[in-house]
C-alpha cells in the first residue's frame, strides 16, 4: 500500500540525551499503528515529530497530501500548525479537552478553528458526538461525563475535521479495562473503520493489538516490527 506518512532518518536529541537515533518508518494510508516500548525509549517523541508538533534534528516526514507530498519537518511553524488544523488529529490520555466549555463547543472548536461558521460546526459535531454514543449528552461540561465518555469527545474532535491521519497518545492510559476496551473500539471504528489512519502510542498490549501493525522503539530505534491479529471493526457511518 502506499504510504501516506513516510519518515527517513530521524534524529532528535535533548541535550546529552538521544530521543530518536535515525528512525525509519513508513505507515500506509488506512492502516492502524501501534507504537510500544519503555518508558524513555523515544515513542511519543517520535509521535510528535510524525505529527509535526516537534521538529527533527535531522531527517525527514513525508506527508502525502491531494496535492502531493510535503516534508512535515522541513515546514514553517504556521504551516505545521495548518497541518495539525486540518490533516492531523490528536486524542491524549486526558484528553485535553477545555473544561469550560460543552462537549459539542469542544468538538466544534476544532472545525471553528478552519473557519467554519459556529452553527455549521456545531451541526456537524453534534452528529460525532450521537454517531460515538453521546447523543443526548452534548450540552453537558466535560466535568460532567464519565472518563470514557470524555475520551469520545476527544475522538470526534479529532475525526470532526475529516483529518486523514489521527495520532493518539495513550488514549486509554487513565481509563479501567472495560471503558478502555470500549473506547479503542470507538476510536478504531471513526478512524480506520472510515479507511483514515490510526497512529497509537501505548503501553498498553491489549490496546495493541486491535491495531493492525505493531513496532517497538528502544533507545531511539526501532527494535521490532510485527503484524497484529486481525481485528473486525464496525464502520461508523453518517457523521460526515
Amino acid at each position: 500500500m502506499t504510504p501516506i506518512l513516510q519518515a527517513t532518518g530521524l534524529v532528535k536529541t535533548y541535550g546529552p540525551t538521544t530521543a530518536l537515533a535515525g528512525i525509519d518508518l513508513s505507515v500506509s494510508a488506512g492502516e492502524s499503528l501501534a507504537i510500544m516500548g519503555a518508558s524513555g525509549s523515544g515513542k511519543t517523541t517520535l509521535l510528535h515529530v510524525l505529527a509535526g508538533i516537534i521538529t527533527p534534528d535531522a531527517g525527514h516526514v513525508m506527508l502525502r497530501t491531494p496535492t502531493g507530498a510535503l516534508d512535515v519537518a522541513t515546514q514553517s511553524d504556521a504551516e505545521r500548525s495548518r497541518l495539525r488544523r486540518e490533516s492531523f488529529g490528536f486524542v491524549f490520555q486526558e484528553g485535553l479537552l477545555l473544561p469550560e466549555l460543552t462537549a459539542v463547543e469542544n468538538v466544534a472548536l476544532a472545525l471553528m478553528l478552519t473557519d467554519t461558521p459556529r452553527a455549521a460546526a456545531e451541526e456537524r459535531a453534534r452528529r460525532w458526538l450521537g454517531t460515538l454514543g453521546l447523543a443526548g449528552l452534548e450540552d453537558r461540561r466535560i466535568g460532567q461525563l464519565s472518563g470514557g465518555q470524555a475520551q469520545r469527545v476527544a475522538i470526534a474532535r479529532a475525526q470532526v475535521t475529516g483529518a486523514p491521519v489521527v495520532f493518539a497518545d495513550e488514549p486509554t492510559g487513565a481509563l479501567d479495562s472495560r471503558t478502555s476496551a470500549d473506547v479503542m473500539s470507538a476510536l478504531l471504528d471513526a478512524t480506520t473503520g472510515q479507511g483514515r489512519t490510526l497512529v497509537v502510542v501505548t503501553h498498553d498490549n491489549t490496546v495493541a493489538a486491535r491495531c493492525s501493525r505493531i513496532i517497538r522503539v528502544q533507545d531511539g530505534r526501532v527494535s521490532g516490527e510485527w503484524a497484529a491479529p486481525a481485528r473486525s471493526t464496525s464502520p461508523v457511518g453518517g457523521a460526515r
